[in-house]
């Protein structure tokens, strides 16, 4: 997903008064430390794997206890009507941040991220790419995550986001469309029971997903003599995995030479420096495709428990 523009209010609001009502009502044995370990951050788990109390992204999704114990906060994700993935309540403590960072991750590459202020103040400031602003309670953002972004609690009371995960489905898009064209939102639709995520990523990656990708970071990668020769050898990875596709498609049996694919780029990327060239967001490309595609592209059968600290 791209946006016009690094942060954008989407022509939604809601009632932050009875979200927050719901936020302080909460146990405090709700509240888990950030699973980055970020000083003054931490979170209430929505919508998890099966529910449960893990920061996982993979696997059927569901809402947790604490979702159940907040009507409103259900009422909000009915009324924007999206399949939902992993989502939380955000917590981020006076004078705390939220380090300047790229969401790189195979998730937020196939997600749009949902924020809405519940509790907030005015010195909490939102900075993506070149644009900050402060996001006021109620309010319904959107933002570009592929940017190097943070977050700052410059103020003395704790700021709390509700924080939305989803596979931007037409709903999503038409609030973005109508907050690019500056037009009001789309009529309501009528509110629909929570629908949730029963797929994160598939067994096997499909060509055409390889070729979407690698088409994505070619737009981000900055000009460079080695870039011709990098772009020619991915071409030519996408090409190998289609005719590899072609025979064996989502079958285990096609682990070995799928691999050894991944293994050959991997290589050649290496050993030609190719994986060392920037993006524009600071992030290589190595390090892009790595966590895109080689990563993820052809997982083992039973995946350990996922990565990741946003």
């Amino acid at each position: 997903m791209r946006l016009n523009q690094p942060l954008l209010k989407l022509p939604k609001s809601f009632d932050a008064d009875r979200l927050a009502a719901e936020v302080r009502a909460l146990p405090a044995t709700a509240w888990l430390p950030h699973p980055g370990n970020y000083p003054g951050n931490d979170a209430v788990l929505l919508v998890t794997p099966e529910g449960q109390m893990t920061n996982g992204f993979t696997g059927r999704m569901a809402a947790t206890e604490h979702l159940r114990a907040c009507p409103s906060v259900m009422e909000v994700m009915g009324e924007i009507g999206a399949v939902w993935g992993r989502s939380r309540l955000m917590g981020l403590g006076p004078g705390a941040v939220v380090p300047p960072h790229v969401d790189v991750n195979y998730h937020w590459r196939t997600h749009m991220r949902i924020h809405i202020p519940v509790i907030t103040n005015p010195d909490v400031r939102f900075t993506c790419g070149e644009q900050s602003v402060h996001m006021a309670p109620g309010e319904c953002w959107v933002f570009d995550s592929f940017q190097m972004h943070n977050v700052r609690n410059g103020g003395v009371d704790k700021r709390v986001h509700l924080v939305l995960d989803t596979v931007e489905g037409e709903e999503i898009w038409d609030l973005i469309d109508a907050a690019n064209s500056g037009t009001a939102a789309p009529p309501a639709r009528p509110p629909r029971p929570l629908r949730f995520e029963t797929v994160d990523m598939h067994k096997i990656m499909s060509p055409w997903e390889v070729r979407c990708h690698i088409a994505f970071l070619t737009d981000y990668v900055l000009p460079n003599p080695r870039l011709a020769a990098v772009l020619n050898r991915l071409d030519r990875f996408a090409a190998a995995w289609s005719s590899t596709w072609s025979e064996y498609e989502g079958s285990p049996a096609g682990l070995p030479d799928y691999r050894r694919l991944i293994a050959g780029l991997r290589q050649d990327l290496m050993a030609s420096g190719g994986g060392n060239l920037p993006l524009q967001n600071q992030v290589t490309l190595a390090r892009a495709l790595g966590e895109l595609i080689l990563d993820v592209a052809a997982p083992d059968p039973a995946p350990a428990a996922v990565r990741l600290a946003s």
